[in-house]
């Protein structure tokens, strides 16, 4: 398993885009063509490879705008306005990132993160203005994030449950049952080892084992082997 190191991270948790696959829409705005387009990345330097893969598609583009921000507590933010107007277009994006309103559970989160968007103009022959193009790009951002799915990434405590094989599955079932995160089971020697996700709080690893204890009349205990970012569905 990979652990991460995790602890330099002031946030628990944030929200990321669901999967790997590009996120594309189309506005015509005033005759010009703009193409927002939003990916997840893990690095500054996946985000540049990324841009730099579009800007060869769009080699004919008036303009390829990207803005990026990165990490839990979003400490990596970069743009560019490509030749637009300073100001009208890369910190537009930025904040259109930054400021999304993600939901979960009913509750509204402004913390999206690890992620890139990139907005692509064909210029059709009508000048917008400072503050058209910073409602053009600011709008395509937001059009393209309302088209892309979001998740929960959490800083968990990974623990490891040993079971005897024959009652694993049970074991398995009853925590999910209880809403744990159950991250893989091994079945290599004579018990299997299934690896759990806790939320990554105090009294975390002692709770599990209490209600652990009442689940395996007190034969499994769970043992803490580090924490790590894991995407979850809650």
């Amino acid at each position: 398993m990979d652990m991460q190191h995790a602890d330099s991270a002031r946030n628990r948790r944030y929200t990321v885009v669901a999967h790997r696959d590009l996120v594309k829409v189309t506005l015509d705005i005033r005759r010009s063509e703009f193409i927002g387009m939003i990916r997840r990345v893990d690095s500054e330097d996946e985000a540049r490879a990324w841009i730099d893969e579009v800007r060869g598609e769009h080699h004919a583009a008036t303009h390829v705008v990207p803005a990026f921000v990165l990490g839990a507590d979003r400490d990596v933010q970069r743009s560019s306005d490509d030749g637009e107007p300073a100001g009208t277009a890369g910190m537009p994006m930025i904040q259109a990132l930054t400021n999304y309103r993600a939901v979960h559970d009913g509750e509204e989160f402004s913390d999206v993160s690890d992620i890139c968007a990139i907005v692509v103009r064909y210029f059709g022959g009508v000048k917008l203005g400072a503050g058209g193009l910073v409602r053009a790009y600011s709008d395509t951002a937001v059009a393209a994030l309302e088209q892309t799915p979001l998740i929960v990434r959490k800083r968990m405590l990974v623990v490891t449950v040993e079971a005897p094989h024959a009652d694993v599955g049970r074991v398995e079932n009853e925590l999910r049952s209880a809403h744990y995160e159950v991250l893989g089971t091994e079945y290599a020697g004579r018990a299997a080892t299934v690896t759990v996700g806790l939320d990554d709080a105090d009294n975390a690893l002692a709770d599990f084992n209490g209600h652990l204890a009442s689940m395996t009349a007190g034969e499994s205990q769970g043992v803490a082997i580090g924490t790590q970012w894991q995407d979850v569905a809650r």
